[in-house]
Formats: structure tokens, C-alpha cells, sequence
């Protein structure tokens, strides 16, 4: 193995490879009420979601360890990439850093390159699989690093959640009404810039501001030819499929992947939420 990826928890990894040996996952934990969960393959959404309704004490996520990160730097492979979720959002970008010259101080030196995704969920599945094109292409560790940077920039992350609650008592979201989408049913566009969240619209009920998602997305991304866009879900399929087909509408030759959320995405996101990046 020449190379390994490491991502972490808030990265939903496609079907096809969860079981690919280029990839580890370092967990972050999620804590509801007294109830500590590691965000890791043993992961149940569902019950999850149950904890969550019932308790009065809003979730909130841990990043992982610097030490948790140095142990899955611990590899044969040559090259490692790793892939957090917005330093802007979470602590795992640092402790990722940290993590790497933790290994080189004890280990020596080994070509280790962290990824400030500057997004989540579907953004950094974007970086995740265009790292896995870049090697598969060839191309040397430093031709990757520099070009994996010019891509991370052009990512676009557009996304609509039913619940604010946890994005916003956590401190992930400022300036958004959020007693205006509580009260009025009005629900916020919300998008990504530069690791961010700011907001782009809004419209009342669900179906209506998804739709006005896609007309904003096809606004400002303009025309898009086979590129990947992945939308990914907190329990709600349908919804993820429908935003797919009114994309497919104009983007006819992009490739789609759908996936439900991990614990991290699903604990901010809330149940029901759609990410969409591109």
C-alpha cells in the first residue's frame, strides 16, 4: 500500500469502500446528556436521533486526540493524506497537525499532509475521492498536495436543515433568524465560504426551499460537466433523491452519490437535514 487516507468521522465514506484498506476513520464522540458516543463503525443513527428528541440538554461532539491521529499516521504506506472536517468548526484540523508532529518527533519522518477540508460531510468525501484520482493518476506527493488545495477551494457546499438548535447553541452559526425559522416555519439556505457559514436565502416549508436551493446553486455554480456532486442525508432519502433529480435537470452528466450521514454530520445537521457539495 503506497498511500493511506485519513479521515476524519465527519467524512461519509461511499459503500464501495468502507472496507478499502486505504482509508481509517478517527472518531470524534458525541455526547448526549450524560451518554458518550464514539462516532465510529458501531454508529446508530436511529438511536441516536431517539436520544437526541428525548433530551432537554442540546448534543455537542469532541474531536478527537492528537495521539489518536499520530496512531493512525502508523502505517506502511509511504504517503499519508488526511482529511478534517472546517478548523473553523471543530478542533480536528489542529489536532490532525498536532498529530503529525507528535509521529515525526517520535517516529521520524514520513510524508504526512492535513487537509483543512474547510467544509464537512459530502465536502470532504469531494477531497477524499479526488486524492484517491490524483494517485491513481501518477502524479508525485507534492504534485498532489498543491493541486488537492486548488481543488479544496472550489468546492461549493450548499445545505437546508429543519433544525437549527444544535448548529447554533454549539456556536457553529451566527446571524442566521433563527426565531423566524422557528416560529414561521421559515427555513435558511445556508452554504459554506472558506470554512463558514453564512446564509443565501430563505423560503417557507421544506419542498419550497429545497427547491430554492437547487435555483441558487445553479445561480451561482453556474454550468457544471461531469463533476461529482454528492448530497448527503440525516434519515431522509427521499428528500436527498428529490434534490438529486431537480439537479439532474440541469446537470444531466454529473455523476450523483447519496449517503446517509455519520454521528458528527448527523448531530449538527439534525434529523432530516440536506448537505449538497459539488
Amino acid at each position: 500500500m503506497d498511500y493511506k487516507i485519513v479521515v476524519d468521522s465527519c467524512c461519509e465514506i461511499p459503500a464501495d469502500l468502507k472496507d478499502d484498506g486505504r482509508f481509517e476513520v478517527v472518531p470524534l464522540s458525541l455526547m448526549v446528556g450524560d451518554c458518550e458516543i464514539v462516532d465510529d463503525e458501531s454508529f446508530d443513527q436511529a438511536d441516536f436521533l431517539r436520544r437526541v428528541a428525548e433530551s432537554p440538554e442540546c448534543p455537542h461532539s469532541a474531536c478527537p486526540s492528537p495521539a489518536a491521529y499520530m496512531e493512525a499516521y502508523r502505517t506502511e504506506a509511504d504517503r499519508v493524506y488526511v482529511v478534517t472536517l472546517s478548523s473553523k468548526l471543530s478542533g480536528s484540523y489542529n489536532a490532525a497537525v498536532l498529530g503529525a508532529e507528535m509521529y515525526k518527533e517520535t517516529y521520524g519522518e514520513k510524508d504526512i499532509y492535513v487537509v483543512d477540508s474547510e467544509t464537512a460531510s459530502g465536502g470532504e468525501s469531494q477531497i477524499m475521492l479526488k486524492l484517491m484520482e490524483y494517485e491513481a493518476a501518477g502524479m508525485t506527493f507534492a504534485q498532489i498536495t498543491e493541486k488537492i488545495s486548488v481543488f479544496r477551494n472550489k468546492i461549493h457546499t450548499y445545505f437546508v436543515l429543519d433544525n437549527l438548535d444544535a448548529m447554533i447553541k454549539n456556536g457553529r452559526i451566527r446571524g442566521i433568524k433563527a426565531m423566524v425559522a422557528t416560529t414561521l416555519n421559515v427555513k435558511p439556505i445556508l452554504a459554506g465560504l472558506k470554512g463558514s457559514i453564512i446564509q443565501k436565502g430563505q423560503a417557507i416549508g421544506m419542498k419550497k426551499t429545497l427547491a430554492k436551493m437547487v435555483e441558487t446553486i445553479v445561480a451561482e455554480v453556474g454550468e457544471l460537466e461531469n463533476k461529482r456532486i454528492i448530497i448527503t442525508h440525516c434519515n431522509a432519502l427521499k428528500r436527498a433523491e428529490k434534490v438529486r433529480d431537480m439537479l439532474r435537470e440541469k446537470y444531466k452528466t454529473c455523476e450523483y452519490i447519496i449517503m446517509d450521514m455519520r454521528g458528527v454530520s448527523s448531530l449538527y445537521a439534525s434529523d432530516g437535514g440536506i448537505i449538497v457539495t459539488m
